[in-house]
């Protein structure tokens, strides 16, 4: 296992061959890092994630909430997981057309 540059418990998962694990393969990460909930499990290697946000909105004095959401890669080394779960995603080179992030870290829901 190599070391991404942050500090991350170790994947529990095996390693498939994928060259796009920040692990085991050769993806560099860099730039922002999210916290959020997984909201779909449905493509391959692949979910979306969603991370709500409050912003305060002047003219009427209140707060609303926003939620925005980021396609991330999955690797196979941080193992199963399922909607509702936890994950921390970091930002890397572009995978796809819309995926620019991949998963480094994830919690199972209580």
């Amino acid at each position: 296992m190599r070391d991404i540059g942050i500090d991350v418990s170790e994947p529990t998962g095996e390693w498939d061959g994928d060259e796009n694990c920040p692990f085991y393969g050769s993806l560099r990460l860099r730039g922002q890092i999210i916290e959020g909930t997984i909201s779909k499990v449905g493509m391959q290697k692949s979910i979306i994630v969603e991370r709500e946000h409050i912003r305060y909105m002047p003219k009427f004095e209140r707060y609303e909430k926003r939620t925005r959401s980021y396609a991330a890669h999955l690797p196979s080394c941080i193992g199963e997981v399922n909607v509702g779960d936890n994950v921390r995603i970091m930002e890397c080179r572009p995978l796809s057309k819309t995926i620019t992030f991949c998963v480094i870290e994830a919690e199972a829901s209580a």
